[in-house]
């Protein structure tokens, strides 16, 4: 395995989100303490519903400063923002309406243009946001698919090589819809990246992307390396079955 994953396996999901909300807050102080700003980039699906729940709780909401924190979105479905299938509506939805961060704060993929222009347009605000500064987010939320995808990186996609552009749109044929998704020329920068992996259904892609043959063009996330900070797998105890020790 690569000496820089991180690997923590968890019994249940509740634990699982727990350690990885505790994650978060450690980040968190340590970035506004040194930044003056807490800067993530959350992702979208099932996985995060139960962490997202969590952090709304007085227990873990009160120990992060809303109003130093900035979020943003590593991939977004081209849905309408009020759609189940688009991932800030989803954040908001489980989040974001429930902690006390001020709207200037959120920064969804815009999904108003044609997705080329969106993506453009994100990669802007990305840009305008971080100033003279290298773009590099504190906490990086990505989830793996069962064919090996990490934010919209699908297998296939000439996306996944992609080293110029910061964010990028692109097609999913088995999906039928465009996408928007942050490029590893960004995610690679973040600080820490976080894989948050549960379900057995996971278990036989996890070991591959985890222990397998390096071969990013078939499994996406193996590309997936922090280059100066740290890179942290969250995962429970059965998506965790198959890995070696």
């Amino acid at each position: 395995m690569n000496q820089q994953n991180n690997i923590s396996v968890f019994a249940t999901t509740a634990a699982l989100a727990q350690a990885t909300a505790d994650l978060m807050i450690a980040i968190a102080k340590n970035a506004i303490e040194n930044r003056g700003r807490f800067i993530v980039s959350l992702s979208g699906g099932t996985t995060p519903e139960y962490l997202y729940t969590l952090l709304t709780k007085p227990a873990y909401r009160d120990k992060i400063p809303w109003n130093k924190t900035f979020v943003f979105w590593g991939d977004e479905r081209f849905v309408p923002p009020d759609d189940k299938q688009n991932n800030a509506h989803m954040a908001k939805t489980f989040l974001l309406d429930h902690v006390d961060i001020p709207a200037i704060n959120i920064y969804p993929v815009p999904v108003d243009a044609e997705p080329a222009v969106a993506a453009e347009k994100y990669e802007a605000s990305i840009k305008k946001f971080f100033g003279e500064q290298t773009p590099r987010f504190d906490f990086m939320l990505l989830g793996l698919g069962e064919n090996g995808h990490t934010a919209s990186l699908f297998p296939g996609t000439d996306v996944v090589f992609e080293n110029r552009r910061l964010v990028k749109e692109v097609y999913v044929a088995e999906q039928h819809m465009f996408r928007i998704t942050m490029t590893t020329a960004l995610i690679n920068k973040a600080n820490n990246i976080i894989f948050l992996v549960e379900g057995e259904n996971k278990a036989a892609i996890l070991k591959t992307i985890l222990s397998g043959t390096k071969q990013p063009d078939k499994f996406p996330a193996q590309i997936i390396e922090a280059e100066e900070g740290n890179l942290y797998w969250m995962v429970d105890k059965k998506a965790a079955a198959l890995l070696p020790g």
